[in-house]
């Protein structure tokens, strides 16, 4: 879960110029991405494909995975739609 205050302070110190209202109303979609998106961070041995060191040449994730840079990955989920 995404700590609402936590993600308040972080805009606030980014965008010092923004009303209260556009930081809330941000915080509220950030926070809100659970409702539509899903990590799959930990499935990446299913994603049909592997960082290789062949790949870093040619792929920009591929290399900066190789560099050290972590990442976070997200499926928008499939709305269930009821018959």
């Amino acid at each position: 879960m995404i700590d609402r205050e936590k993600v308040l302070t972080i805009l606030q110190k980014r965008f010092p110029g923004a009303s209260t209202d556009q930081i809330a109303a941000a915080a509220n979609a950030i926070v809100g991405l659970e409702d539509e998106w899903q990590e799959v961070t930990s499935q990446d041995t299913e994603l049909g494909y592997h960082v290789s060191v062949n790949c870093a040449d040619i792929c920009y994730l591929a290399e900066e995975a190789q560099a050290g840079a972590e990442f976070r990955i997200f499926r928008r989920k499939v709305a269930v739609v009821e018959q």
